[in-house]
């Protein structure tokens, strides 16, 4: 009789898109501080932009969430969009698939009086596109930017990541990984991923040298870190 191996599978992991669970950092301040006043958006638009992995996403939902808005995503537009009779979140606005349908959409929410909330990773104004319409409504809509993040917003945020996934890595573990990694949100975010992954598969606490191996991908040569101001701080990070 042959017997079935089986693969255990790591569970799915769903963002927390809470209220509560955004990290409100400097790099932040001036998009939280426009999405707490919308009723003072110029036209009724706004745009958030930054790199990936940002916080764009999560700032949408919680404004969505707030104001009742509805949330779309820009590849996903299409003519059979009804036309709104509430807010619009649009994410991803600059990967849109149907320019025209983007056009009707603020075209309908600005004669409605219903504000938009737009987020990519580039400003409106340098996004291409081909109808001249709607190139020009985006040049007018107010851009705020999520800047790169800062060192503590990074250790929160990696910290933060980890324990949604329950992976359990020790903290001068963490700091070696942050020095070593690209100083963007995106790359913690990749990170813990790869961790998760890597803590399931090993059955045992990510350690230095499991870090090393799973996250040799997204790591910074040693060199450039060592010429670095951060010299001091890496080589005084336990090797565990």
């Amino acid at each position: 009789m042959t017997r079935l191996r089986q693969y255990a599978l790591p569970f799915p992991h769903r963002p927390a898109y809470a209220g509560a669970a955004f990290l409100a950092a400097p790099s932040n301040a001036e998009a939280l501080a426009w999405l707490d006043g919308t009723p003072d958006w110029p036209g009724h638009r706004l745009a958030l932009w930054g790199e990936a992995g940002c916080g764009k996403t999560h700032l949408l939902h919680r404004w969505a969430e707030r104001t009742g808005a509805l949330r779309l995503l820009g590849p996903a537009l299409c003519s059979l969009l009804p036309t709104p009779a509430r807010p619009l979140a649009v994410d991803d606005a600059d990967a849109m698939a149907d320019e025209e349908t983007l056009l009707h959409l603020l075209n309908a929410a600005y004669e409605a009086e219903q504000p938009v909330l737009l987020a990519g990773r580039d400003p409106p104004a340098r996004w291409k596109l081909r109808l001249p319409d709607l190139a020009s409504r985006l040049r007018a809509v107010t851009a705020a930017q999520i800047a790169p993040p800062d060192d503590e917003l990074l250790r929160v945020l990696l910290a933060r990541l980890l324990l949604e996934r329950r992976v359990a890595v020790p903290e001068p573990v963490q700091h070696w990984i942050r020095l070593r990694l690209p100083r963007r949100a995106g790359a913690m975010r990749e990170a813990a991923a790869l961790l998760d992954r890597a803590q399931f598969e090993a059955k045992r606490p990510v350690t230095r040298r499991l870090a090393e191996d799973c996250l040799a991908p997204l790591l910074i040569e040693c060199d450039e870190i060592l010429a670095s101001p951060l010299r001091e701080a890496a080589e005084m990070t336990p090797l565990l």
